[in-house]
């Protein structure tokens, strides 16, 4: 209390004017509105932290689905063939950040199965080695990994492809390569038959339904290549694969091209950032009008404290003094609201996963369905400096709305305020 008393006189009279008053009906309807003003503010910052969460829950669920199958940094070689493989990867890991190191071949062709033709991806990979970059192996649903065998013409294909094909765990399919065969009818595209030895599910619609693995070998007859596409590594932390590829770049003998994850999915990465750039504007525009809520509230407050301010004025305050109190009494709804939303927002956007299905049994209603989705529960990934940002903003507009009401609190004359008093 007695830090309190201490205060300048304007915290004081402004922190009175901010509670509720009780004198007469004018008064309980402005701090109603007042109220209604730190409701907006709290709402509207919940509401974008929350949906910024579960954006930012979105993009790492399908980011990680997609470095499950894609690795953080590849390597190629200009003239389309690694010749030395292993020599890049040693040098590679001279490079504390990496740690794993894998060859493979990268083409399309056509995979057909009885009046079914489907256009893939083609990778071939050493299936001891595949593991230390990607996670493909650990999402085989059906069959194995392992299976692929140099020489013995296997596959492993996506789960939405042997869909589409009809194949399962056993079945051929035949798969047509551009590299054709030049004979005296003309040049005829290969063709071979594969066994389908594995089914693998990565959750990504695009690599579920458009890739398939062989081994590096059969790849390399397929296409007609003396040695791999390249090399696939993968690093520590993900997120410094620019840094390390910048300084892989400047270590690693030969013309290499070397590109990292980021680069690899720009567009799909840069249509994410624009889509939060976007609904940030969008719900901010949520909490501008709660904000400037507050001009008629406070303007509504300076008609009703007229008299108040012409005694103040009269008893030797400034009229710095009485912009002040108005503009703190503004300033702390602002602050309370935001406060009391950064709490809401934070809080349901860490149990998100908890208040979701719990909405979803109350109303008997499922908002993600997997076989449209291909994820079941709204993942959420709250990120500090997206709070502070959020609440950072909410209070510069609740100072910004204080500035007219204040001004003209100020500007008021005691004389005339006091005339019909």
């Amino acid at each position: 209390m007695s830090i309190i008393k201490n205060l300048p006189f304007e915290w004081l009279v402004g922190m009175r004017y901010t509670r509720a008053g009780r004198r007469n009906g004018r008064n309980s309807f402005i701090s109603f509105i007042s109220m209604i003003s730190m409701a907006g503010i709290a709402l509207g910052v919940a509401a974008l932290i929350v949906v910024l969460s579960v954006m930012n829950g979105f993009q790492k669920e399908v980011r990680d689905r997609m470095l499950s199958v894609l690795s953080h940094i590849e390597v190629f070689d200009a003239s389309g063939s690694m010749q030395d493989w292993k020599h890049t990867a040693q040098e590679a890991f001279q490079n504390p950040e990496v740690k794993g190191a894998a060859p493979y071949v990268a083409g399309q062709a056509m995979m057909m199965r009885d009046d079914t033709v489907r256009g893939v991806v083609i990778r071939g990979v050493l299936p001891q080695e595949e593991p230390k970059v990607s996670d493909v192996a650990a999402q085989v649903r059906e069959g194995s990994f392992d299976h692929l065998t140099s020489g013995e013409f296997n596959i492993v294909l996506g789960k939405e492809l042997a869909r589409g094909l009809r194949v399962r765990v056993g079945d051929k399919v035949t798969m047509i390569a551009p590299q054709g065969q030049v004979t005296p009818a003309g040049v005829l595209p290969r063709l071979k038959q594969f066994n389908v030895v594995g089914i693998f599910e990565a959750g990504h619609n695009e690599y579920d339904s458009g890739l398939a693995f062989i081994h590096i070998d059969d790849a390399m007859r397929m296409f007609k290549l003396d040695a791999p596409s390249g090399l696939r590594l993968r690093i520590a932390d993900m997120q410094q694969a620019p840094q390390v590829a910048l300084e892989l770049s400047r270590v690693l003998t030969g013309n290499m091209l070397i590109l990292d994850w980021s680069k690899q999915n720009r567009t799909w990465f840069a249509a994410v950032q624009t889509e939060k750039r976007m609904m940030f504007i969008i719900l901010t525009l949520i909490i501008a009008v709660a904000a400037f809520n507050l001009v008629s509230t406070l303007v509504m407050t300076v008609t009703d404290k007229q008299a108040d301010i012409a005694i103040l004025r009269t008893l030797g305050a400034s009229p710095g003094s009485i912009m002040k109190i108005f503009m703190i009494q503004g300033a702390l709804v602002g602050l309370l609201g935001t406060a009391i939303g950064v709490g809401l927002g934070v809080v349901v956007a860490m149990n998100i996963d908890v208040i979701v299905p719990f909405i979803e049994r109350l109303l008997g209603v499922q908002f993600l369905s997997k076989e449209i989705y291909l994820i079941t529960s709204l993942p959420s990934d709250l990120r500090w400096p997206d709070v502070w940002t959020i609440g950072g903003v909410a209070v510069v507009l609740a100072f910004v709305a204080t500035l007219y009401p204040s001004w003209r609190a100020a500007g008021v004359k005691p004389a005339e305020a006091l005339r019909y008093e």
